[in-house]
């Protein structure tokens, strides 16, 4: 109930800004007078949108990665060679999630653009949680790619824009083309597949899990 000034009780009519003030004697009739504190606020549904809008702007960021472990049927690792930065990858890249995509069609997407080969990925064989000094954390998943036989191989097309070359590397050369926690998360992943083990949890490139 709000008050009046000047009335010693009032109800609102919240609909028209007008208070009815109570009657001060017998036979007396209620008086409708303007009342200034009887006028609320307008609500209107963009405010709670921009409200959460900012509320999402002002969340944690994490961004999230995705690649593919291939291995031709000697067991050696595709690897490819980036034009765009020193040293070498997995076919993979960044997650578009701000278009809805998960990071298995990422990383789908990624290596059929990067290699020219659209393959239906197998399991999860690590997730890896990669801080950075200049930059959010990175989520990185890497799925199996599976074997590729002789006309796979022979049918891979670089993506020209941003890859120079690919290779073939045994598992005892990874580290020293894949630095830090990319190769050892490619190392945790043949582990995966050679023990039938359980999806490995990283935290860069070290296993927590």
């Amino acid at each position: 109930m709000f008050m009046c000034p000047g009335a010693r009780a009032s109800r609102v009519d919240h609909g028209t800004g007008v208070c009815c003030r109570a009657p001060r004697g017998p036979g007396s009739v209620p008086a409708a007078v303007p009342c200034a504190t009887a006028t609320l606020p307008a609500m209107t549904t963009a405010q709670p949108a921009r409200d959460f809008a900012a509320y999402i702007a002002s969340l944690p960021r994490v961004l999230a990665g995705a690649a593919a472990l291939f291995r031709d049927e000697e067991g050696r690792v595709l690897l490819v060679e980036p034009n765009y930065r020193e040293g070498w990858a997995l076919p993979g890249g960044t997650v578009e999630s701000d278009e809805g995509e998960s990071p298995r069609e990422g990383a789908r997407r990624e290596t059929a653009e990067e290699i020219g080969l659209d393959r239906r990925l197998g399991r999860l064989l690590a997730v890896d949680w990669v801080k950075g000094p200049d930059r959010p954390p990175v989520v990185a998943y890497l799925y199996d790619g599976g074997v590729l036989g002789a006309q796979e191989l022979g049918a891979i097309r670089l993506q020209e824009s941003e890859l120079v070359s690919w290779r073939l590397v045994p598992r005892g050369e990874v580290t020293s083309y894949l630095r830090g926690s990319l190769g050892r998360r490619v190392l945790a992943a043949l582990d995966v597949l050679a023990e039938g083990s359980g999806t490995a949890e990283l935290e860069d490139g070290h296993r927590v899990h």
